[in-house]
């Protein structure tokens, strides 16, 4: 018979073994009341008489992780995460975690107190915190490396990697492994636990484990290793290096002293900018998916073939994303040769995946039918436009696709910056039309922008949101504009960076700016890589912009090892080129601008500070839901760096009144449309609001 301990906790025997059971959905994440019952649940246990305990969840898994929506809340309800940790390892009997699902975080760290671990096969193991900004918080930081080893703790928790059952086994995370279901564990579980009672096996406290820590015990170049490592990809983040030096501390200092370190470090994360900044990022993320004004029960198309028009870069890109997850595709384009040329980019960047098989490669490339006939599409429930960005072409296009594809045929287009209106209203189903904005490359690019259109039906735009988050993508609703939200806001920081080199400031300058913001590449360096020639003609070339000078000049960017920088043969490293320097003097002197030194501060600020501005129009003219919807889409499609929120967040962080006012300034210095102060930001500034908080 069950005994409710707590509103999310129950008490239940078989024979001399209880069972504490944790049933808290969706993921039995660690409230208050969790907490609560965990620790009540244990001691109740052993009062009893319970020969043995076992912690087990119901629902689809073990409990996933902290109630991150208590995280900042003040003082902690109930009691602590560390009192019933306590509980469980200096429990007098044998406890062991019985793990489903996932067991990540706060989850784990509680699965490491037990004496002992059991799992199904299917479960998964992970401290993601490092995500989050921050770091295992309740002896996750001390116990893991005594369990896996320092190297194996070092990679977990500075990626934030889920590790599978059979690896867990293997680095001795955990000790025994269950095939079947949360019936079969439950059944394994006990079965271990009576194991333990009846062979009297050892009380095995983590904490008291130094063997695999001692391998590693004063050895520096190990950590300086693995920091070299991971620089690159790390660069700008503090809980990284802060997860090694907890590391570094269990294998250095006693436990207690290795947690002093991790209580002490985890607070300064906790109360830092940048967790607060990626904890924001991870609930925006969540709010975009939310479209207020679409009804829950909205019905969806069922999206069960895919037609993408286009075999390039692009629609290649499009495709793998649905095939990915199933769905076959049919890609379409203008002749043969372009055809197999797209396909074999597919195969090539397969078979280049070190996470795809090359049985997977095959399943994935069977789902492709390639033709050179739009007709094709007849069958398909959603079809994708991803050819050159060109309103008349696209236009007609979608003449094409309103003949071609049955009445409730989702037709959408991959455009940038067109006008989705424009383009669904060639067509006699304008409802039917959306905007899928994919980032390149497609196959690769967390962000979905989806533009909607003024006519854009409630299903197609439900439909569109589901089968984002069907093929992995972050998504974003947005509206109608030119450059909708993304490149919208783009064009303004371009704006301004091609002036400032003419004022003074270096190509050079202006990006490494953005990158020690922690951009992963500012504008100059970005066209480089995108080819100073695109759209460029020889033959109409007329020396009017430094791009056209650049490829007068026989400068194209990366691909010929000129463009604003010189680029190396091996290894493309950039380097400043003073030719380039001299050449936009010159083009500055005969447009009779003055010269002059820009500080890095005034490169930030007019980089910035008109993007911060743009999105407050973009608010103002409801083309983004929300404030927080614009974070999404920089940090996610343009690599605004997730520790400093995105351009809504972190102009909060800098203060509205300080950017109005240098907005002001700057308008009256330089002119500009996009100086023009949004009157919306000035009312945030003057009222003490919020940009990330702001909604349409």
């Amino acid at each position: 018979m069950a005994e409710t301990v707590s509103e999310s906790v129950r008490l239940e025997r078989e024979g001399d073994v209880a069972l504490v059971v944790v049933d808290n959905p969706p993921v039995n994440a660690l409230s208050w009341h969790v907490r609560q019952g965990l620790f009540d649940g244990i001691t109740k246990a052993t009062d009893d008489g319970a020969k043995a305990i076992v912690v087990i969840c119901d629902g689809r898994t073990f409990i996933a992780g902290a109630d991150i929506s208590e995280f900042g809340g003040g003082a902690p309800q109930a009691v602590g995460l560390q009192e019933v940790q306590t509980a469980m390892e200096d429990a007098p009997v044998p406890v062991i975690a019985a793990i489903h699902g996932t067991a990540l975080g706060g989850g784990l760290e509680v699965a490491l107190c037990a004496h002992y671990r059991v799992a199904v096969a299917s479960a998964k193991f992970g401290l993601p915190e490092v995500n989050l900004g921050l770091l295992p918080g309740a002896g996750g930081t001390q116990r893991l490396p005594r369990l896996v080893g320092v190297p194996k703790a070092l990679e977990m928790m500075t990626s934030g990697r889920h590790i599978s059952s059979g690896e867990a086994l293997d680095g001795g995370l955990i000790d025994d492994l269950v095939d079947g279901d949360l019936g079969a564990l439950r059944e394994a579980a006990v079965s271990f636990a009576n194991k333990a009672v009846a062979e009297e096996l050892p009380l095995l406290r983590v904490r008291d484990r130094d063997d695999k820590v001692a391998e590693a015990k004063g050895d520096e170049q190990l950590f300086a290793d693995f920091r070299a490592g991971i620089a690159r990809k790390t660069r700008g983040f503090l809980a990284p290096e802060y997860n090694i030096q907890c590391i570094e501390a269990a294998a250095n200092l006693p436990f207690e002293e290795g947690l002093k370190v991790e209580g002490k470090l985890f607070m300064e994360l906790m109360t830092g900018p940048q967790s607060a900044a990626q904890r924001y990022a991870f609930f925006a993320e969540r709010a975009a998916n939310k479209i207020p004004d679409i009804a829950k029960d909205t019905p969806l198309l069922d999206i069960g073939k895919v037609g993408v028009l286009g075999a390039g870069t692009m629609g290649g890109g499009i495709a793998m994303n649905f095939v990915n997850v199933g769905i076959p595709v049919t890609i379409v384009e203008r002749d043969q040769d372009a055809l197999d040329r797209g396909l074999g980019v597919v195969r090539k960047n397969y078979e280049r995946s070190r996470s795809t098989t090359a049985e997977q490669v095959e399943e994935r490339m069977a789902l492709i039918t390639g033709s050179t006939d739009k007709s094709d599409f007849a069958d398909c429930d959603m079809v994708i436009e991803a050819v050159f960005e060109d309103m008349e072409l696209k236009k007609s296009i979608f003449r094409e696709l309103d003949e071609i594809c049955k009445p409730d045929a989702l037709l959408a287009s991959n455009t940038s910056a067109l006008d989705i209106n424009e383009i669904a209203a060639v067509t006699s189903r304008p409802e039917s039309v959306i905007g899928m904005h994919f980032f390149s490359p497609a196959n690769v690019m967390k962000l979905l922008e989806n533009v909607r259109g003024d006519k854009s039906s409630d299903t197609v735009v439900a439909t569109t949101m589901a089968i984002g988050k069907k093929i992995q993508k972050v998504s974003v609703m947005v509206g109608v504009c030119p450059g909708f939200v993304g490149n919208r806001m783009l064009f303004t920081r371009g704006a301004e960076a091609e002036r400032m080199i003419l004022e003074g400031a270096t190509p050079a300058q202006v990006d490494t700016v953005l990158y020690e913001f922690g951009f992963p590449m500012g504008p100059f360096s970005m066209m480089d890589l995108a080819g100073l020639d695109i759209g460029w003609k020889e033959e109409s070339s007329s020396s009017s912009t430094i791009r056209e000078i650049l490829c007068e000049n026989g400068r194209r960017g990366q691909k010929n090892g000129r463009g604003y920088y010189t680029y190396d043969p091996d290894t493309r490293a950039a380097t400043p080129d003073p030719e380039v320097v001299e050449l936009i003097k010159d083009f500055a002197v005969g447009q009779g601008i003055e010269q002059r030194e820009v500080s890095d501060q005034e490169v930030l600020e007019r980089l910035l500070y008109p993007m911060v501005n743009e999105g407050a129009k973009i608010l103002e003219e409801k083309i983004a839901i929300r404030g927080s919807d614009i974070d999404v889409v920089w940090v996610n499609g343009y690599g605004w760096p997730v520790y400093r929120g995105g351009p809504m967040h972190w102009a909060d962080s800098v203060g509205l009144g300080e950017i109005v006012a240098k907005i002001e300034e700057y308008s009256a210095s330089l002119g500009g449309r996009h100086w023009d102060l949004s009157p919306l930001l000035k009312a945030l500034a003057d009222s003490g609001g919020q940009l990330q908080t702001h909604t349409s």
